[in-house]
């Protein structure tokens, strides 16, 4: 499939971000669920996050991460703020970030009054479009200029994915959802989650099975960072394109202190980092326990 060329293209392999919205996860009235379970989906398709953000309900700080996300040319999945209340900004300030305007969405608006036909006839009510409040719900679906809708199974009101113009001045509507830019969900789980896994079943296999990643690592006992370091240097130095970590921790509840110690990557390149690592844990007393492989 051949894809819009456009400005600040990440390189293989894809890169993605999560951004969430609203003063609730920031106060502490609500704990994010997001990081988790999207970092979940990803994995089940060889692929991680390569960043995540949190931003309370400013118009102002909403539009600067926004902007950033769009410059990364990553693929990012952005929750909550898409409602229609006043602490609702998000659509506004992704219009904001591309510089275009928003307009109500011709699908959307479709979607948002069979929903309301719905919700009537299962009240045993008479549906009336006049209504001020059926003409409010209309809000959920102004998009920014060019948005491309995000089904949404729970109650059909939908999301949308926006994308940075292409260099070639063709039609911002015609990219693709494996095209880098911004997919907008709800900050309910139970809608957000089934709308990014659509989003991510759009995107072609043969990009999920190009990342191919994996990560290996090696648990050590009584073994201290500062005399590791140079082992993890060299192994960079030799291994490029492949990352060396170490994870300290003082209670865990199976192995109590300890240091897990690996290396991520491309599985081929992870292969040879590993063997190397472990060889170069050799002149080294320490105590190791179980292998790990995620």
């Amino acid at each position: 499939m051949n894809q819009p060329n456009f400005p600040h293209r990440a390189p293989e392999p894809l890169a993605f971000g999560l951004i969430v919205i609203g003063d609730e996860i920031l106060s502490g009235k609500r704990a994010d669920k997001h990081l988790s379970k999207v970092t979940e989906l990803l994995a089940a398709r060889g692929a991680g996050l390569a960043w995540a953000e949190y931003v309370g309900d400013e118009p102002r700080r909403i539009t600067r991460v926004l902007q950033r996300a769009f410059d990364s040319g990553d693929i990012v999945f952005s929750t909550g703020g898409i409602g229609a209340t006043p602490d609702d900004h998000t659509r506004q300030c992704a219009a904001a970030a591309l510089g275009v305007e928003l307009q109500l969405h011709p699908q959307a608006k479709a979607l948002i009054e069979e929903r309301m036909r719905t919700l009537a006839r299962e009240q045993g009510k008479v549906y009336y479009p006049e209504r001020p409040g059926h003409i409010h719900r209309l809000n959920m679906g102004v998009f920014p200029l060019g948005a491309q809708i995000i089904p949404n199974p729970y109650n059909q009101i939908p999301g949308f994915s926006c994308y940075p113009p292409p260099l070639d001045g063709s039609d911002q509507a015609a990219a693709a959802p494996a095209c880098p830019g911004i997919h907008f969900v709800p900050g309910f789980p139970v809608m957000a989650w089934p709308m990014i896994e659509w989003v991510l079943d759009q995107l072609p296999p043969l990009w999920f099975s190009l990342l191919n990643r994996q990560e290996r690592s090696i648990i050590l006992f009584d073994a201290m960072e500062a005399t590791l370091t140079p082992l993890m240097l060299q192994i960079e130095r030799d291994h490029p394109g492949v990352k060396v970590f170490s994870l300290p921790s003082v209670d865990h509840p199976e192995w109590g202190r300890h240091v897990e110690l690996g290396v991520k990557g491309q599985v081929e390149a992870v292969e040879a980092a590993y063997r190397d690592l472990k060889a170069g844990l050799a002149p080294f007393t320490t105590r190791t326990g179980p292998e790990l492989v995620r």
